[in-house]
């Protein structure tokens, strides 16, 4: 498990990201089971505290579920499940258009220029992988 840390968010939400994309990814599949926090601080290098920030915080979100003396898994729920990608691709989203806005192009270009890019790398990536 690896993760880039950035200085500008918080630790812990940056490893509940990290979570959301193996699990949007299908890294991470429903029901896995998942390193205790302990295991997750040691990996990743990171305050046992900052992981179970990020373990509560991904129980609230309803993203994993613990049972008592039981290791922690990913939910089963199809519907949380994917609201995660949902949410991923909305971020996304919103971080393009917020970086393209000042450039002042018509939409029409901008998502033609999209689907290009996206199609050569996506056939780049097959090339790489087959």
């Amino acid at each position: 498990m690896k993760v880039n840390f950035n200085n500008r968010d918080p630790v812990y939400v940056q490893v509940v990201h990290h979570f959301k994309e193996q699990i949007a990814t299908g890294m991470l599949e429903p029901g896995q089971e998942i390193p205790s926090r302990r295991e997750l601080a040691n990996k990743l290098k990171i305050n046992p505290n900052t992981a179970q920030r990020a373990y509560k915080e991904m129980e609230e979100q309803a993203l994993i579920h613990t049972e008592r003396n039981s290791p922690s898994r990913i939910t089963k729920d199809e519907q949380i499940l994917s609201s995660v990608r949902e949410e991923l691709i909305i971020q996304a989203v919103d971080t393009f258009i917020n970086s393209i806005r000042s450039i002042n192009v018509p939409v029409e270009e901008v998502v033609e220029m999209v689907k290009e890019k996206y199609a050569k790398e996506n056939n780049e990536w097959r090339e790489k992988h087959d």
